[in-house]
This record gives structure tokens, C-alpha cells and sequence, in this order.
């Protein structure tokens, strides 16, 4: 750069290198405003200055080849710049997802990220919270929480760790979720245009909040048609693929008529039930409907395709992230439902009628 040479540098350290504070003096500005502008995207919305300035203080960093100090920084405000996140099963492409949208904007934002999978498991959920607490994360994004009495968060909450769940809500804690109650309505709808009366729903985890919303939209809105479903019609399974082989082959060995439709509140049990249909000689959206929730990658790349409630995923992760980081910085955390879509198929509607 042009100017002083270099030994006649302000606020040099002792080993000669420059600091904050030589930023700052030859920006023409207190030593905080630099170092706001530095790390500007860990600051949630504080107004660091004018365009032209934060542009200034970065280019005159960059030419002194300074850099600053995250662990340094993270001493003195008591931060690590790191971030827990707690999901059943990564394997699972809706969580995978949602992880690429938390890891994406915590990058943005010079954020690391450590995941760990819980199965779904009091016990397991347990031990990685302490492993991630034990890293000193300044927060933690849970992908698993329990609708109910779930124990992860009164134990965040004993310790005063800002945390935001993901996906799936739980009493009045801070969360990012799709509007899953309005997602089944859509599935509802989909399925009572096409003139399905008597319905049967693969039902998921009931101490997930996202199986119950679906279940309670998609219910209500047939109720409101004047047909209520059958409770023996209403099947819990697991959220993968053979919960949905299971369920569906409940379904079909139910007593009475056999349903001409059925709505699964999760892609894979959805892609199981698929399977037990064509085990059993019946073609989806030609003998009885099938629809999906999440409209995972996969859903419209299968040989046939899924119709399916589409769920922002990776809009769901940034958004849980940013309101993580928006805590961590001591502002109010605001719980977020983010809209479904209907992707409509073959599996609802048939060959060739899709689209």
C-alpha cells in the first residue's frame, strides 16, 4: 500500500505485525467501528457504518495483510464462534437438507458448525449434547425435539445455552419450522379435488410435532368436507421407508372398503408404502393415490414419480441459523413458519396427467 512505510506504522504489535488498532488509524476510525466492519456478519443487524467505510477498513486490512484474531476475539467476548447441532439421522436427506442450510449461513456469518446424530434416542441425545457442550459451542440448533417434556431442552435451558429448534416445534421455545398444519391442509385438498373420500393416512412419530401437524391439518380439512377419517385408516410409523412398508400393509389388511388414497407425512414412508402397493399388484395414481411430505431430491427422480408437500428445507436451516445467531448476540428470538407447496405427480394423479 501506499503511505508510511511499513516500521512507521501505527500500534504495531511487538513482533512488528500490524493490529486492530492500525486498521482503525489509518481508516480514520475508532478501533470498534473496525472491528464491527471486520466481522460484520457476526453482527445480526448492528449498524457498523456506511457502505464506503466498511469497504475502506476491509481494503486497507486487506493491504496490510491483517486478519483478525477469531480466538483472541473470542476471549474477550467469551465466544467461540462455534455452533452444536443435534438431528436424528443424517442419513436422512430432509435433515441433510436442513444441515447444509444451518452450515451454509453459518459460514456466512464465520461460523463453524459440529453435527451429531442422536437416533432419536433419550440416551444418545444425552450424550452428544455433552459432547458439543464440552466443545464450548455458543449455541445449538436442535433438529429432534420432543413435542413434549423433552429433557435436551430443560437442560439448555438449566444452562442458559441460547438454542433454536429446527423443524420441529415444542410448547414456546424459539424454532424454524415449515407450517405443517397448512401442509397437510394442501395434501387434503390435493387428494379431495381428485375425488378420494376414504382416505388412509401413514401417521409418523408421535412425539414429533411435524408428524402431528400434518395429521391434524390434513384430518381437519376432511372433516370440514364431510369426511371424517376412519381412526383404523390413521397408521403411526416410523419417519424411513420400512415404517412405510409397515403401515401401508396395515392399511391394506384393514377391515371394510379399502381406501383410495393414502398420505404419508414423510417422503420415505411414502417411497415404502410405493413398494407394499407394487408387492401387492396395484399401481399408485392408477389404483389408489399416494402422496408424500418434504419433496426430498429424490421424490420426482423415482420410477414413479411422488407427489409431494413441498418443505422449504434448506430456507428452514439458514433461517434457524441466523435466529441462533441473533440470540447468541443477545437479541429476541422470533419463531418462524415458513410456507409448503404442492408438487403434484403421478402418484396422485396418474401417467401422463402430472403437470
Amino acid at each position: 500500500m501506499s503511505g508510511p512505510a511499513r516500521e512507521d506504522l501505527p500500534h504495531l504489535d511487538k513482533a512488528g505485525r500490524p493490529t486492530l488498532a492500525t486498521v482503525a488509524a489509518l481508516a480514520g476510525v475508532h478501533t470498534s467501528t473496525a472491528s464491527r466492519a471486520l466481522s460484520s456478519s457476526l453482527s445480526s443487524g448492528v449498524r457498523v457504518g456506511s457502505a464506503d467505510t466498511v469497504e475502506r477498513i476491509r481494503r486497507i486490512a486487506g493491504e496490510l495483510g491483517f486478519s483478525r484474531n477469531l480466538h483472541a476475539a473470542g476471549l474477550r467476548t467469551q465466544r467461540t464462534s462455534l455452533a452444536g447441532v443435534l438431528v436424528p439421522r443424517l442419513t436422512d436427506l430432509v435433515l441433510a437438507t436442513i444441515y447444509e442450510g444451518i452450515d451454509e449461513e453459518a459460514r456466512r456469518r464465520e461460523y463453524q458448525t459440529f453435527v451429531a446424530n442422536t437416533n432419536d434416542d433419550e440416551a444418545e441425545r444425552a450424550s452428544k449434547l455433552d459432547m458439543l457442550l464440552a466443545r464450548h459451542v455458543d449455541g445449538i440448533v436442535l433438529g429432534d425435539a420432543r413435542i413434549e417434556d423433552d429433557e435436551i431442552i430443560a437442560q439448555l435451558q438449566a444452562r442458559r445455552v441460547p438454542f433454536v429448534l429446527v423443524s420441529r416445534w415444542s410448547q414456546d421455545h424459539p424454532s424454524v419450522t415449515c407450517d405443517d398444519y397448512a401442509g397437510g391442509r394442501l395434501a387434503a385438498r390435493h387428494l379431495l379435488e381428485l375425488g378420494h373420500r376414504r382416505v388412509a393416512v401413514i401417521a409418523g412419530e408421535q412425539y414429533a410435532s411435524t408428524a402431528l401437524d400434518r395429521v391434524r391439518g390434513f384430518a381437519d380439512a376432511y372433516g370440514e368436507a364431510g369426511h371424517p377419517l376412519v381412526p383404523e385408516l390413521v397408521v403411526p410409523s416410523r419417519f424411513d421407508v420400512a415404517g412405510g412398508h409397515r403401515a401401508c400393509r396395515q392399511i391394506l389388511d384393514a377391515p371394510g372398503e379399502m381406501p383410495t388414497g393414502i398420505f404419508a407425512v414423510n417422503d420415505f414412508a411414502a417411497i415404502g408404502a410405493l413398494g407394499t402397493l407394487r408387492a401387492a399388484g396395484m399401481t399408485a395414481g392408477r389404483d389408489i393415490a399416494v402422496i408424500g411430505y418434504n419433496d426430498v431430491s429424490l421424490a420426482g427422480e423415482l420410477p414413479l414419480p411422488l407427489s409431494s408437500v413441498k418443505s422449504p428445507l434448506r430456507e428452514m436451516g439458514a433461517e434457524a441459523m441466523s435466529l441462533l445467531l441473533t440470540g447468541i448476540g443477545g437479541g429476541e428470538m422470533a419463531s418462524k413458519a415458513l410456507e409448503p407447496s404442492l408438487m403434484v405427480r403421478e402418484s396422485t394423479v396418474g401417467a401422463g396427467a402430472a403437470g
